[in-house]
């Protein structure tokens, strides 16, 4: 079984029990890892509590707000992981925003402001998190983020944010390179249509499900579980070979020609 006692893990992007992100964290407990755990504050403290109650059963030691649009605040966090854990071995990054107005329509009509928000929060904050975990990482670690088949191909109703993976999958490549010699080791998971808060943004995200259990390999769709089980994985020493990847956990529909 694998095993990740000992190693601490910083999870961001759990929004509720539909994220990908909790997935993730379940299966990191699982495995005997400890966790802390990031939620988006907001003026009526809505997400905190949600996330709070959410993850209690994995015993979080460490809960703390983070907007990745806050400098101050993700200098904060980082500043209480070196002072409450010293070090930190993973960090997963699931974080991606696009408004409606990025998402639909002519791809070419989307404002400059929209574009921008996108990647800033969709791909700039991978960047900005491992910068702010690479000292941590002293002896190495794994950094594991999100992506998904509209980066690389024409996905209806995905428009920026597909630009947004886009940008986010090259940022792996350029962080494993610099961080290589550190024995920080960061991947993507590009993982197949999951319904969860925001993919609801996406139109037609059903569809995209029913579709790929028609067409993949498979023949079914996959579950959080099963991307979480490959980031515990990814954030192990039995991947140590492994870095500026994407790992494709999406039922095998990446591989077919005609779709």
């Amino acid at each position: 079984m694998l095993d990740l006692t000992g190693k601490r893990a910083l999870v961001t992007g759990i929004a509720n029990d539909r994220s990908i992100a909790w997935g993730i964290a379940q299966q990191l407990h699982r495995a005997g890892a400890e966790l802390g755990v990031t939620y988006l504050p907001d003026e009526r403290d809505r997400f905190r509590q949600k996330v709070a109650d959410l993850t209690a059963p994995l015993n979080p030691t460490l809960f703390m707000p983070c907007n990745v649009q806050n400098d101050t605040q993700v200098d904060e966090l980082f500043q209480t992981i070196a002072d409450k854990w010293g070090t930190l071995d993973i960090l997963i990054h699931c974080l991606a925003f696009a408004g409606k107005e990025a998402l639909t329509g002519d791809f070419s009509a989307v404002s400059r402001e929209n574009f921008l928000q996108a990647l800033d929060i969709s791909a700039y904050s991978l960047v900005q998190l491992a910068r702010g975990a690479k000292p941590l990482m002293s002896s190495g670690g794994s950094i594991i983020t999100l992506t998904y088949l509209g980066g690389v191909r024409v996905i209806p109703n995905y428009n920026t944010m597909g630009i947004a993976k886009a940008a986010l999958e090259m940022n792996v490549r350029y962080l494993a390179s610099e961080l290589g010699p550190q024995n920080i080791r960061v991947n993507a998971i590009s993982a197949g249509p999951i319904r969860t808060l925001a993919s609801s943004a996406v139109g037609g995200i059903l569809d995209m499900i029913h579709h790929v259990e028609a067409v993949a390999p498979l023949r079914r769709s996959v579950t959080q579980a099963e991307v979480g089980a490959t980031a515990a994985f990814l954030g192990s020493d039995l991947a140590s070979g492994i870095t500026g990847q994407v790992i494709y956990v999406d039922a095998g529909y990446e591989i077919m020609g005609m779709g």
